[in-house]
């Protein structure tokens, strides 16, 4: 299994040309300035999303105008490849991305330099291996084609269950897919097993005999979502980044508040139906701001975001998926959601 390949880091560097344009005075022959110096430059936020039930709140920060109000200029970027928001943020072309604890682990491992701020949520079901009619354990998946997106948290899920069942990553015909396309695959009956997650769930049980074969939910507080930046963007702005948090959770009560306007946003954003997008409430539990502060504490168990990563980082080295286990001990800065917690307090 090879690692999954990202982009090496890019350093933009933007040179700005100030023209300052001049007239002379015929009376007195000296040159006078008629432009006054530039104003600072609003600082904006180009922060990455994709298809996850945990980060379409972010539509509703903006369509709501919840970032406008916490006073936050967002470049709110939409990809329909997940894989490709992660490698954009480690490529630094956006500023922050909404990405899994794993995903971000295997980033570090590869040289990236991130910060998580934010726990959006945990998995609890939306992560889903799905099979066609016939197979009926993780032991049939033995010499079957699956398919995933080589890399991600699905392909982790995939392998988590595997191992806990005696199947070795080299006991299935694993096919690397781009999520989308691996729920098309599986719909089209060119693969038998598809490991994706909501709402690309929805669209590979329309497979005729085809059902759930395990979850997220076997796997408690083994996936984790977040709200990730850039070291540099956290040291430069970290004003901002208060505002980005701020936001979420204004976010969060807003939708509390306004329950049907939000569902409406979030499944448009998702392509599904109101009803559909109601059904992945259960697959994905939103932390509050005392589960985010929680998350962030040393611990010996999943629920510690430390040590989760800690056994994230030996898991994906032991299948392959990284080379070498990365420092992690500047991952984590909580210091957002304190401050948060305080001036709500």
């Amino acid at each position: 299994m090879k690692l999954r390949s990202l982009i090496s880091p890019l350093l933009l560097f933007f040179v700005t040309l100030t023209l300052t344009v001049s007239c002379t005075n015929p009376a007195s022959n000296v040159q006078t300035p008629t432009s006054t110096p530039d104003a600072p430059k609003e600082v904006q936020v180009r922060l990455g999303f994709s298809a996850w039930p945990g980060w379409f709140p972010w539509q509703v920060s903006q369509d709501a105008e919840i970032f406008k109000q916490n006073n936050v200029a967002v470049d709110l970027k939409w990809f329909d490849g997940y894989l490709e928001s992660i490698s954009t943020l480690t490529a630094e072309q956006i500023d922050a991305n909404s990405q899994t604890l794993g995903d971000t682990v295997s980033s570090v491992a590869g040289g990236a330099d991130q910060v998580i701020v934010l726990t959006n949520d945990n998995s609890t079901g939306n992560d889903k291996i799905i099979v066609r009619e016939g197979i009926n354990s993780i032991a049939d998946l033995k010499g079957k084609k699956v398919a995933a997106e080589e890399g991600t948290v699905d392909h982790f899920l995939l392998l988590l269950g595997m191992k806990k069942a005696g199947l070795a990553p080299t006991d299935i015909e694993f096919v690397p897919l781009e999520t989308g396309k691996a729920a098309t695959a599986f719909v089209g009956g060119q693969v038998d097993a598809v490991a994706v997650f909501a709402p690309f769930t929805t669209q590979a049980l329309k497979r005729p005999g085809s059902k759930e074969l395990f979850s997220s939910k076997d796997f408690p507080g083994a996936i984790s979502d977040h709200l990730v930046f850039t070291r540099k963007f956290v040291d430069e702005h970290p004003e901002e980044v208060q505002k980005m948090v701020n936001s979420w959770f204004t976010t969060l009560d807003f939708i509390a508040a306004n329950p049907a306007q939000a569902n409406e946003i979030m499944a448009k954003r998702a392509g599904v139906t109101v009803e559909e997008y109601k059904a992945y409430a259960d697959g994905t539990r939103i932390f509050t701001i005392e589960e985010n502060l929680k998350s962030f504490e040393d611990g010996k168990d999943m629920t510690s975001l430390k040590f989760a990563a800690e056994e994230m980082s030996k898991f994906l080295n032991d299948v392959g998926l990284i080379k070498t286990s990365p420092d992690l001990s500047k991952l984590f800065d909580d210091r957002f959601i304190k401050a948060y917690k305080a001036q709500k307090s």
